[in-house]
C-alpha cells in the first residue's frame, strides 16, 4: 500500500511532486506580491519624505515589523498552493474587469496606488495561473518551478532590502547626495507607478489568457460553457458597477473591506449554482486571504487615501 492511498485527497493538490509543484507555484506568487508591496512602499515613503505635511505617514511606514513580511509571504504561499486553479482563474478575471473599469472611469491619479494594493491576492492568483498554464506538460516542471521560485525569492529579498534602506536612510542620503540609490529615487522615484503599471498589465494579460483556458477545459460542450459564462458575466458586471459607485461615494478601510466581502459573496452565490463544493471552499479561503492582504498593508492604504 502506498502512503498516498491512506491520505485524504485535498482539492486541487496531488501528493508527492504535485504537492511540491503547488507550493513552489504559491511561493512565486507570494514573492511577486512581496515585490509589489516593497516597491509601492518605497514610492509612498519618498512622496511622504518630500512633503512636510505627511511626516506622520512617513513615520508609520518606517516602523519596523520584522516578522510581518515573512509571515505574509508564508501565509500567501500556503493559500495559493491550496486554492484550486478554477477559483484562482475567476479571481484573476474579476480583478481584470475591475481594473479596466477603474482605469477608464478615473484615469490617472492617486487612486492608481490604491488599485495596486487591492490587487495583491489577484496578482498571486494570476502568477499561479500563468505558471500552471505555461508549464503544463513540461518534462522538467518541478525544476523549472524551483528555478522560478529561486529567482522570485531573490527579487523579493532585494526589494525588501531596498524598502528597509529607504525607510532608514533616504532623507540623510538624499540631502547629502551620498547614496546612488537614494539620489536615483530622488530624481526618478515618481516613475515607480509607471513601472508597476506596465509589469502588472503584462502579468494580467498572460494570466487572463491562462484563466480562460483553465476554466474552459472543464466543459465537454459549448452548451456547458455558455451556461457557466452567462451568469458569470452578469455577476461580474453587477459587481463592477456596484464597486465603482462605492468608490465614488466614500473612501477608507471600511468600504474596501465591505467591497471584498461583496465580491467574494457574489462569487460564492454564483458557484453554488454552477460550481463544485471544492470551489465553495476555495472561495472562503480566498476571502480570508484578501482580508489578510488588506490588513497587512493597512499603513500603505491609509497613505494612499490621504494622498
Amino acid at each position: 500500500f502506498s502512503l498516498g492511498s491512506w491520505l485524504p485527497a485535498l482539492p486541487g493538490l496531488a501528493w508527492g511532486w504535485a504537492l511540491l509543484d503547488a507550493l513552489l507555484q504559491g511561493l512565486v506568487g507570494a514573492c511577486a506580491v512581496s515585490v509589489l508591496c516593497s516597491l509601492l512602499k518605497v514610492y509612498l515613503y519618498v512622496q511622504c519624505a518630500n512633503n512636510p505635511e505627511r511626516q506622520a505617514e512617513k513615520e508609520a511606514m518606517a516602523a519596523r515589523r520584522p516578522l510581518l513580511e515573512p509571515l505574509h509571504v508564508l501565509v500567501l504561499t500556503g493559500v495559493l498552493a491550496l486554492v484550486g486553479s478554477r477559483v484562482a482563474a475567476l479571481v484573476v478575471l474579476e480583478f481584470s474587469l475591475r481594473a479596466i473599469s477603474t482605469v477608464l472611469s478615473l484615469g490617472k491619479g492617486a487612486h492608481s496606488s490604491q488599485l495596486y494594493l487591492l490587487c495583491q491576492y489577484s496578482l498571486g492568483c494570476g502568477v499561479s495561473c500563468g505558471l500552471s498554464f505555461l508549464l503544463e506538460g513540461a518534462p522538467h516542471r518541478s525544476w523549472n518551478l524551483a528555478l522560478a521560485a529561486g529567482l522570485a525569492g531573490l527579487l523579493a529579498l532585494h526589494a525588501r532590502r531596498l524598502a528597509r534602506h529607504v525607510c532608514a536612510l533616504y532623507e540623510l542620503h538624499s540631502r547629502a547626495r551620498y547614496c546612488g540609490v537614494c539620489i536615483l529615487l530622488l530624481a526618478a522615484g515618481h516613475g515607480i507607478p509607471r513601472l508597476l503599471r506596465n509589469a502588472l498589465a503584462l502579468t494580467f494579460a498572460v494570466a487572463d489568457l491562462a484563466a480562460v483556458e483553465l476554466i474552459n477545459r472543464d466543459f465537454l460542450s459549448t452548451g456547458e460553457a455558455v451556461r457557466f459564462w452567462t451568469p458569470l458575466t452578469i455577476c461580474y458586471t453587477l459587481l463592477v458597477v456596484y464597486m465603482q459607485e462605492e468608490s465614488r461615494q466614500s473612501t477608507g478601510r471600511g468600504p474596501v473591506l465591505r467591497t471584498v466581502v461583496v465580491r467574494m459573496g457574489g462569487l460564492f452565490i454564483l458557484l453554488l449554482t454552477v460550481g463544485r463544493w471544492t470551489d465553495i471552499l476555495h472561495v472562503f479561503v480566498s476571502l480570508l486571504a484578501e482580508l489578510w492582504c488588506l490588513l497587512c498593508s493597512g499603513v500603505l492604504l491609509e497613505s494612499c487615501w490621504r494622498q
